[in-house]
């Protein structure tokens, strides 16, 4: 018992440095990351307030506030410092797996919550997703929450004990589906619904049911407020993206089935493996084999039931789900990561105490689980930016503290390529840096700065002739792939 204890804090504290390792230097902050660090901004300094976050993948439908809100403290914390948000969702990411942990250890026993500690603490696919900033993210830890929850209301045997786990499920719910998650949270839902007839012994009472709407109420209250406000224009959204005819849900054709079948297996496997070559696909296979023996035995678990319940409703759902597109994003189902791992431990750890060809199998799993995966975790963790294509938040900060040193002082203009979208991460860097957007007049001195396009070489060079028809170059500097160039503007 002690030794398990041990070994669950090491696994637990060499996540976590995984996790925030050299994030300063390899941090990725782009697009998304910029708009938000922009608008989190303004609410710190401006105490601008707001109704609505993030967009969705979907036009004129956005997420409530709540990401914001949730990581503006860390912001004020850090000076504006996007690391310290970075950071503290990666703390929330480990505290997922130790919930996984217990989850597992409760349903089975810690052998199998030790697996799916280490599955979970050490895939790639896992740890990217931990250090990440971006919305998703906090989904780790409220996916765990949700799978916890359901658990305690399952095993209790007293309606008024399971009352406080229907409120939680609720915020969750209501949190995952309007702030954090993407299309697949959306299909906790159905599964929720199951859970409710199933478990409808131990409903809420009228005090804890009301309790629980008002919770979940509160989690789209902000969005509901903005609708008001903007003519339902949310609504009008939401209607014509799953409304009618051309809305987002279709009934399959056999070509989509196919390649959705085929993302499923990609995003359902890259959590254990990066590269499937024969070796991992028959351990893959084997373990599904064993699964599929043992159903009958397992499915009597009930958290077997609940975990199984959550991970069939998105499979089934998104079949039907075809909107932005029809692609099907990895981080669409970050909300079931965790969830697909949990499972993944419990099979593994029901593997290991089968006999010592379990053992032996687990082994060889765990060896080349290791093998795949550290590896290009270390490389990743450890990329020092100087490639020609690289843009990492340390060579955009370089980039931006050269144009600040170089122009002595002086009042400046800059005008900023990043392929293909607004440049928000430089405007929210220059801003953090000593917000230049003072300087409004067309003075002399000019910078542009250019990140390598590879994808759009031809806009980029008729980007750069309209710059030198503007200034003339002085002096050039690059960082990876950014590239700033110093100009005087023409007479």
């Amino acid at each position: 018992m002690l030794k398990k204890n041990w070994l669950i804090i090491l696994i637990l504290v060499a996540a976590l440095f995984l996790r925030v390792y050299r994030i300063p230097q390899v941090l990725g902050f782009y697009f998304d990351q910029g708009r938000d660090a922009l608008v989190i901004w303004d609410l710190i300094h401006l105490h601008k307030f707001f109704l609505i976050g993030p967009t969705t993948g979907l036009a004129g439908i956005f997420r409530g506030p709540y990401y914001y809100y949730l990581i503006a403290p860390f912001y004020f914390l850090g000076g504006g410092n996007p690391v310290v948000p970075v950071d503290f969702l990666a703390l929330t990411s480990v505290i997922a797996i130790y919930l996984m942990y217990l989850l597992a250890s409760k349903i089975q026993d810690k052998t199998s919550g030790i697996i799916a500690a280490v599955i979970a603490g050490f895939s790639f696919y896992i740890v990217l997703a931990g250090r990440w900033l971006s919305n998703p993210t906090p989904m780790l830890i409220l996916s765990m929450i949700l799978v916890y929850s359901m658990f305690r209301i399952a095993k209790t045997n007293k309606r008024k004990d399971a009352q406080i786990w229907w409120a939680i499920i609720s915020a969750v719910a209501g949190l995952s589906l309007f702030n954090f998650g993407s299309s697949g949270e959306f299909f906790y839902f159905p599964a929720l619904f199951i859970f409710v007839i199933w478990q409808r012994r131990k409903f809420p009472t009228l005090k804890y049911l009301l309790i629980s709407g008002f919770v979940f109420f509160l989690t789209f209250a902000p969005l509901v407020l903005f609708d008001l406000k903007h003519d339902h224009i949310l609504l009008h959204n939401l209607f014509s993206t799953f409304g009618g005819d051309g809305g987002s849900f279709k009934l399959p054709t056999q070509s989509f089935m196919a390649e959705r079948t085929r993302s499923y297996y990609d995003i359902f496997t890259n959590k254990l493996f990066d590269a499937r070559e024969k070796p991992e696909i028959i351990v893959m296979v084997i373990a599904a084999i064993f699964f599929l023996i043992n159903l009958p035995k397992l499915i009597k678990n009930d958290g077997y039931k609940i975990i199984i319940l959550l991970l069939i409703s998105p499979i089934i759902g998104l079949y039907f789900y075809q909107g932005n597109y029809g692609v099907l994003y990895d981080y669409y189902l970050t909300g079931y990561y965790l969830i697909f791992i949990l499972f993944y431990g419990l099979i593994f750890g029901k593997i290991w105490k089968a006999n010592i060809v379990g053992k032996l199998f687990i082994v060889y799993f765990l060896y080349l689980f290791f093998s795949g995966n550290l590896p290009i975790i270390w490389s990743k963790i450890n990329d020092n930016c100087t490639g020609n294509g690289t843009i990492c938040f340390a060579n955009e900060k370089t980039a931006i503290n050269w144009i600040y040193d170089n122009s002595a002082g002086q009042k400046f203009n800059v005008d900023i390529y990043v392929p293909p979208q607004i440049p928000y991460a430089y405007n929210y860097i220059l801003t953090w840096r000593s917000n230049p957007n003072n300087v409004t007049e067309n003075v002399p001195l000019l910078y542009t700065l250019y990140e390598v396009d590879d994808q759009h070489p031809s806009i980029l060079n008729d980007w750069l002739k309209r710059q030198n028809g503007i200034g003339k170059i002085e002096a050039v500097y690059s960082t990876g792939g950014i590239t700033v160039q110093r100009r005087i503007r023409n007479d």
